[in-house]
């Protein structure tokens, strides 16, 4: 398949003047659109948007818009698109794969003013929301009416709903009521040259092709969400959650299959190592057994009734796969104690080293102690520890590769760990990535899970939406050329891997 019609030639890197100039241009057009206090390109002013939650990669943007409404959105776009800059649309900066990092001469679009529940249909059991709106507030507003907001992310506290339509994201309790893609119906935005998008509908179905599905997980490439509106679930009568230990890591994810295997669908499903569990008991105190080398995490949820009897099932499925305890809570209060120690795994782990690599990969549940073991062995390969926690119950593992940014041949280490266990992944028939993305940490990656064929037609697929590139260029897609001969490693100027290197290698300059 021709790559031609992809994205346009990469013009030269820009020198200092030809930047200045450029930066005037782009800073004088946004103006126009924009309040003064709503356009950025001070150095100062930049540097909290060079990064997102990647933060070992850096770098800062030519211009920082805010727009506070839908139209400013599609002014900053078509502005854009008429200068040919390109954008990088950002939401709470929560996002793990520096799927908004800058570009050097680009414009990075923050939506965090954005942030209006704009209506709640407690009947049609739905809520219409502005992008920049937390995940959790979403929940908060619609609890009046007894209802949630189903996915939950663990940084669904700070993380957008814009965010999560870009990501798909996933969460707790995913494994039974879904991702971003099965709870959401509409989305209204932008495309690249600042015309008004509108996918799905608020019926159960929408006329012709589905691109709502393809739209969400795009990770910014198709085009800008600025309004969602999400499926409202009632929320359970009562919700119970059990603890189990194990005193084999391999035990507890052969009771993550026999789990399944028994047609039991748990509300939750969450998998923790020694190692991760004595991180967080030390942070929240949340009563788990630090003894053992592996702690289930299963909640049950729905009538009284139902939760009753689904939790003796659940019993006598973990004391046959060997549990060596288990606790059932027994009031919110418990409940919410044992799942405060998974929801605080990432700052836990924060407080035992400078800096971690929170890897996102999803196998098989069958796989899970094969790559448990393998990313055991993996440590001892790159001198580097790495704690474990994961939605057992999809297999989407999140591996924190421990490790000190400020050391370059720690960081190299720990994205060759990184790699090696996405390869693994992909051996044991899953996926480099279940809801983080692609970004530029995954872009080798997706060389070893697609084809040339397969990358090429998503290639063609954002240049249907996105022909000269504009759009968050360099991110989830690798060219062609980038899987065909990595390129070798550069020097370590500025501080910068062969990995971030080779990204913004392939970002382009304009």
């Amino acid at each position: 398949m021709p790559m031609d019609t992809t994205v346009t030639p990469q013009p030269p890197t820009l020198n200092v003047v030809e930047r200045a100039a450029r930066q005037q241009a782009v800073v004088k057009a946004l103006l126009k659109v924009l309040p003064s206090d709503s356009v950025l390109w001070q150095t100062e002013a930049v540097t909290p948007y060079e990064c997102d939650g990647l933060s070992a990669y850096r770098q800062r943007p030519l211009a920082v818009a805010l727009p506070q409404t839908h139209e400013q959105v599609g002014a900053v776009l078509a502005a854009c698109h008429a200068l040919q800059v390109p954008v990088v649309a950002r939401g709470g900066g929560t996002g793990l794969s520096g799927g908004a990092l800058p570009l050097a001469m680009g414009v990075t679009m923050s939506l965090a003013r954005l942030n209006r529940i704009v209506h709640i249909d407690p009947l049609a059991r739905t809520a219409v929301v502005e992008c920049g709106v937390r995940n959790l507030a979403i929940s908060e507003a619609a609890a009046q009416h007894g209802l949630y907001y189903a996915p939950d992310p663990s940084s669904q506290i700070a993380c957008t709903i814009g965010g999560n339509v870009a990501e798909n994201a996933g969460g707790v309790h995913c494994l039974k009521y879904g991702l971003t893609v099965h709870n959401v119906l509409r989305v209204r935005g932008f495309t690249v040259e600042g015309e008004v998008l509108e996918l799905g509908s608020e019926a159960l179905d929408a006329a012709g092709l589905d691109l709502l599905a393809a739209f969400i997980g795009s990770e910014g490439l198709l085009g800008v969400a600025t309004e969602v509106t999400v499926r409202l679930l009632p929320k359970p009568q009562v919700a119970r959650c059990l603890l189990a230990s194990f005193d084999a890591v391999d035990k507890a994810g052969d009771a993550v299959a026999a789990i399944i295997g028994a047609g039991l669908i748990p509300a939750g499903l969450e998998m923790m190592d020694k190692p991760m569990t004595a991180a967080v008991e030390d942070f929240v105190h949340a009563g788990y057994d630090l003894d053992a080398e592996a702690i289930l995490l299963v909640e049950s949820d729905g009538t009284t009734e139902e939760v009753a009897e689904e939790i003796e099932r659940l019993t006598v499925v973990l004391q046959q796969a060997g549990a060596t305890r288990i606790e059932c809570s027994q009031d919110e209060a418990e409940r919410l104690r044992f799942w405060s120690g998974r929801k605080n795994a990432f700052p836990a782990t924060g407080r035992i080293s400078p800096d971690y690599l929170c890897m996102d990969a999803s196998i098989p549940r069958k796989a899970l102690s094969t790559m448990l073991t393998s990313i055991a062995a993996l440590q001892d390969t790159h001198g580097l520890r790495c704690v474990n926690v994961f939605h057992a119950g999809d297999g989407n593992m999140h591996p924190l590769i421990l490790f000190d940014a400020n050391d370059p041949e720690q960081l190299q280490r720990a994205e060759a760990f990184g790699n090696d266990i996405l390869k693994q992944a992909v051996a044991l028939g899953g996926s480099i990535t279940g809801e983080h993305g692609v970004g530029v940490e995954k872009l080798d990656a997706m060389c070893v899970q697609f084809s040339d064929a397969e990358r090429g037609q998503m290639l063609a697929f954002k240049a249907a939406f996105d022909p000269q590139g504009l759009l968050n260029p360099g991110k989830a897609i690798p060219m062609l050329a980038r899987c065909g001969e990595l390129r070798p490693a550069p020097s370590q100027a500025m501080g910068q891997t062969p990995a971030l290197k080779a990204a913004l290698a392939e970002l382009p300059r304009f």
